[in-house]
């Protein structure tokens, strides 16, 4: 009696299928490049990876957490590494890293730009802001659906969800940190006439960095999170041992892909942090 009536039932379904079967049809062209670009990418930097040696990849790890936290640090992540080479997941291990740092390094390129240009355009950030804060309240598997309707199941849509989701902290700290610069900086540097390139380059940009730096950071742990979730399409790695484990309630492999994952992180979110608190002392220095 209280149900809502079927009369005022309207469904897009069928709107939005059109409308991505006109897309694959006429933009598939498009939709190879970027495929073909991202499996290159990931093919040769896994490849990279894979033929590092075990032991000079847990030493370069080492003298990183060393050079930016303590020895200490660098024994412990060291041990990590040792840890997940003993579980036997130091390939898949490998796999999640690469997608990881080619997410990242893309997410970058086309965030920080977009960052810029919202810190320097009022209107194309008041358009940006609401679509990123939908992109940061959306489940995470969500991002999986649009890979999928244009390339199918397996490695591509997991790097492309990945890189959507990690975009939002990236693009919003750029712009917080170049609108940060001091007025008083930003007018000194303009009393010797410089362009704007030169204004963005010499001086907000340095003064950003390490705000920048901090979104850097964000960015890759959640790119982490996210090759996780993309395990449900195919995509191999750490999160597909999980969720093989969880199908199959193999407690015991489930724990040691878990907690490889969660090596993964404290190394990553730790290495990141103190090089972007390396980069605000620097800063920091330099202006004084």
């Amino acid at each position: 009696m209280f149900e809502f009536p079927e009369k005022l039932n309207f469904h897009i379904g069928n709107y939005i299928d059109m409308l991505v079967n006109w897309l694959t049809v006429h933009w598939a062209g498009f939709f190879d490049v970027i495929k073909s670009g991202l499996l290159w990418v990931f093919v040769n930097l896994n490849d990279f990876l894979i033929w590092v040696p075990w032991w000079y990849f847990i030493l370069v790890v080492f003298l990183l957490a060393c050079q930016y936290k303590s020895v200490g640090s660098g024994i412990i992540y060291s041990a990590f590494l040792f840890l997940i080479g003993m579980f036997g997941l130091w390939e898949a291990t490998m796999y999640t890293l690469t997608i990881v740092i080619a997410s990242v390094v893309i997410t970058i390129i086309i965030g920080i730009p977009l960052g810029i240009i919202m810190a320097s355009s009022n209107r194309f950030e008041t358009f940006s802001k609401p679509l990123l804060d939908a992109m940061q309240t959306m489940p995470s598997f969500v991002y999986l659906i649009p890979g999928i309707f244009f390339f199918g199941l397996g490695l591509v849509p997991g790097v492309l969800s990945t890189i959507i989701y990690a975009l939002p902290p990236i693009m919003r700290l750029t712009n917080l940190a170049i609108r940060g610069v001091p007025k008083e900086v930003v007018e000194a540097a303009l009393s010797f006439g410089p362009s704007k390139w030169q204004l963005l380059r010499k001086v907000q940009i340095p003064q950003a960095l390490p705000t920048i730096m901090t979104g850097v950071n964000q960015t890759t742990m959640m790119a982490l999170a996210m090759v996780v979730v993309a395990s449900m399409v195919g995509v191999e790695g750490l999160g597909l041992e999980v969720l093989s484990a969880l199908n199959r309630i193999d407690v015991a492999k489930g724990f040691e892909a878990g907690i490889s994952i969660v090596f993964i992180a404290i190394i990553i979110d730790r290495l990141t942090l103190a090089i972007s608190e390396s980069t605000q002392s620097r800063t920091g220095k330099g202006h004084k």
